[in-house]
């Protein structure tokens, strides 16, 4: 089993897949499932994944994605998608931790009327924090792909008009990455040189 360290570090971004390769459903399943247990603001969960298998499906996406060939080749792309307006779904959300006993009813209310204060008619709030927690949970599953032996590349080159146009989006879904996953092939760079600490680490 690959750790957690050991996933950051050997993480790389696949361009180039093993085309026959199949990815069961299940598995794909899996990985949402740990990535939605990723963080966001006031557990709001404001995410959504499209998993595109179908050879139809992936030759849309293709298309949508300018033409990057891995769309096509890997055995899955997910669209990764923000939320917005997820306050208006709080309430619910929150629901089951309360009946867990994991946080009290008052500090859900708490959390209902803040989110409601502050995102309601604020577009650009609930854009960003839509943005935020996509990243996270994107994140989440690329290293839960890794730890399973599989490849992923994070994409964010697409236009977002043909993915509404040709998959079951939402005027909610704001459609934040794509994430290519299957096994990797031939040819595909190793993790690529990272800044030094001391340029991007400020201890104070």
């Amino acid at each position: 089993m690959t750790s957690v360290q050991d996933a950051i570090l050997q993480r790389s971004s696949t361009s180039k897949y093993q085309p026959d390769y199949v990815i069961e459903p299940e598995t794909l399943a899996q990985l949402v499932h740990l990535a939605a247990h990723s963080p966001s603001a006031y557990n709001l969960q404001n995410w959504r994944f499209i998993a595109v298998t179908a050879p139809e499906a992936k030759s849309l996406l293709r298309e949508a994605a300018y033409g990057q060939p891995q769309v096509e080749a890997a055995s899955a792309t997910f669209i990764v998608c923000g939320q917005l307006a997820a306050h208006k779904a709080l309430e619910q959300r929150l629901g089951e931790s309360v009946s867990a006993g994991i946080i009290p009813q008052s500090i859900a209310d708490s959390w209902v009327k803040a989110a409601s204060q502050s995102h309601e008619g604020n577009a650009q709030l609930q854009r960003d924090e839509a943005i935020r927690s996509a990243s996270l949970a994107a994140m989440s599953l690329m290293l839960a792909a890794e730890e399973l032996g599989l490849a992923t590349g994070a994409m964010g080159g697409f236009d977002g008009e043909q993915l509404k146009r040709h998959f079951p989006l939402n005027e909610e879904d704001l459609p934040v990455m794509l994430i290519t996953i299957g096994k990797a092939a031939e040819g595909n760079w190793a993790q690529k040189a990272r800044r030094p600490l001391d340029e991007i680490l400020t201890l104070i």
